[in-house]
């Protein structure tokens, strides 16, 4: 069997597994596979190919990874749910100290407490969200 139709198997292996985990594990063998591979039409020694492989790889998973881990993590796209943190909202059920009230945020109302009481009307940020219940103070405090 030719070398390079080895490195083309090795690379489509390789590109089948990064599909399934999409986690960036193989994604930078995958390259060097190819690299090995085009090495391949013009360098029949076995153990040149295999050395590129193996330094490329590892060249690109120490330079990129911390990168695009680093990318993907600050395009974090927030759910419904998590946006309305720190959004500001008001009061339309009294907060007592031990009891909830209600809060309208972002057009929706939401069942609220807080660590202090809160009067109807007064607005308040949203601190947290613990199941179906906000978390909110006062605004001014």
């Amino acid at each position: 069997m030719e070398q390079w139709v080895v490195w083309l198997i090795i690379v489509i292996l390789l590109a089948l597994i990064e599909i399934t985990t999409v986690n960036l594990t193989t994604i930078w063998f995958v390259v060097s596979g190819i690299i090995a591979l085009i090495i391949s039409l013009f360098v029949g020694n076995y153990i040149i190919q295999f050395a590129a492989f193996v330094i490329v790889g590892v060249i690109l998973l120490i330079t990129t990874k911390p990168f695009l881990t680093k990318f993907f993590k600050q395009h974090k796209v927030k759910t419904n749910i998590d946006r309305i943190i720190g959004m500001t909202g008001v009061v339309t059920q009294a907060i007592k100290k031990n009891d909830d009230g209600e809060v309208k945020v972002d057009g929706k109302k939401w069942t609220a407490y807080a660590d202090k009481a809160i009067k109807e009307g007064n607005s308040v940020k949203v601190l947290e969200i613990k199941g179906v219940k906000i978390k909110v103070e006062k605004i001014g405090e």
